[in-house]
């Protein structure tokens, strides 16, 4: 039977020949994730389930990287309770500030993850790793305790849908404008509990940053997960970096979709999302005069060096505008490093940015850049719920980093031409 690259996986990770949509299955994990808020919640069901030692102490991952550095007592309770429980079970992959980073940049990065791997997170953002051509979905913290436990976890095998993108980039567009295009059209609730398959040759000339953006927001769109085939640009990314080998899965030509939707993005602009929902998605030179109190730039969906580089070549020798915060949030330490050695980090600096630590901080509302009543910010992050970053009568944006960039400068939502001007670029 011909199978989708969703399927395969789940195939051989519950030893089948084969899986259709509506199964359900008992497949082993390769990684379980959780964080600061996950995770005590998980450990707390894994003892009152009986557990006395993890399934492996190589496969369980904790990040503390949601109210870290803590902000108050609670989130340092929250955080002892994952320092304890690692130094308790042995956890090797357990990552402390100053070590740390947003888990979802920080992974990849640090090679946890790789192609063919089955990954359960208590973050519904886990489905990040589909980049790398993996199978990688959020769960409940009791889920995560399971597979705490037992090293597997219950599946319905997903529907697929396929995602066809064909054109060139125009110069400022990214991976966050293709998902943010791709949720406009189909609406936040219109995969869901789908696979969301993505290929083309806009894809195949996507970098890894882009595609780890894409993937890192089908959640918003109610998908099980998000995910590319690997290709020349994988195999070069996970070089030298994985620890486990990569074990590449495709889909077959003849695989069934659900539903196969296809885009010619050739002409497509940066796109920018109204409050309150992901879909509220138009081109950025359709929004006029929309003035923001604070821009961010983080997040696991645009914290990557890749990210950072493209706002400092539109703030380097510019000045954020009067009554503006902007807030940048380089994803993991390593990118936070790199940008102090390349010079980032003093040119930001210099424009009147507030440089932090890695954490995922205002994204949620968590710290770092809450919102008053009324304020309204512009933000590479993924979600713009009420409420989401501060006061239930403030509102977000979402952009990617080079219109978050532009508007801190001019301090009303704007396209980067606006504030550069315009130019080719080769390849683009």
């Amino acid at each position: 039977m011909p199978m989708t690259i969703s399927e395969k996986i789940l195939a051989a990770h519950c030893g089948r020949q084969e899986v259709k949509p509506g199964d359900l299955v008992l497949a082993d994990v390769d990684i379980a994730l959780g964080n600061d808020i996950t995770a005590p919640i998980a450990i707390r069901e894994f003892k009152e389930a009986g557990g006395k030692k993890v399934w492996d102490k190589d496969k369980v991952v904790l990040v503390p990287d949601h109210f870290t550095p803590n902000k108050d007592i609670a989130s340092a309770e929250q955080a002892k309770i994952l320092r304890d429980f690692s130094e308790e079970q042995g956890i090797s992959h357990y990552y402390e500030v100053g070590k740390m980073g947003i888990e979802h940049a920080l992974l990849p990065e640090q090679g946890v993850v790789s192609p063919g791997d089955l990954i359960i997170g208590a973050d519904s953002h886990t489905c990040t790793y589909g980049a790398l051509g993996a199978f990688s979905t959020g769960v409940g913290s009791t889920d995560l305790a399971g597979a705490m436990l037992t090293g597997q976890v219950w599946f319905r095998v997903p529907e697929s849908m396929l995602f066809t993108l064909k054109g060139r980039l125009s110069r400022w567009v990214s991976g966050k404008d293709l998902i943010l295009m791709i949720i406009g059209d189909i609406g936040v609730s219109g995969a869901r509990y789908r696979s969301m398959e993505f290929r083309g040759e806009t894809i195949d000339s996507l970098s890894m940053e882009a595609r780890l953006a894409l993937c890192n927001m089908a959640i918003e769109a109610g998908a099980k997960n998000g995910i590319i085939v690997p290709d020349g640009i994988t195999a070069a990314y996970v070089q030298g970096r994985m620890e486990r080998p990569a074990v590449n899965f495709e889909s077959d030509v003849d695989a069934v979709y659900m539903k196969e939707k296809e885009y010619d993005i050739s002409a497509l602009e940066p796109q920018v999302a109204a409050p309150h929902l992901p879909e509220n998605s138009k081109a950025v030179s359709a929004y006029k005069d929309v003035k923001i109190d604070q821009v961010v730039i983080g997040s696991c969906t645009n914290g990557r060096l890749e990210d950072m580089e493209e706002a400092h070549s539109i703030l380097k020798g510019r000045k954020v505008a009067k009554g503006v915060r902007l807030v940048v949030i380089p994803a993991t330490q390593d990118v936070f490093q790199e940008m102090a050695v390349r010079g980032l980090m003093n040119d930001l600096v210099e424009s009147g940015a507030a440089v932090s630590t890695p954490t995922c901080g205002p994204c949620l509302g968590g710290h770092m850049g809450v919102l008053a009543e009324g304020e309204r910010a512009l933000a590479t992050t993924n979600r713009n719920f009420v409420g989401r970053m501060g006061h239930p009568k403030s509102e977000v944006y979402l952009s990617n980093p080079a219109v978050a960039a532009a508007s801190a400068v001019t301090g009303i939502i704007s396209h980067p031409d606006e504030v550069v001007g315009k130019k080719t670029v080769a390849g683009r």
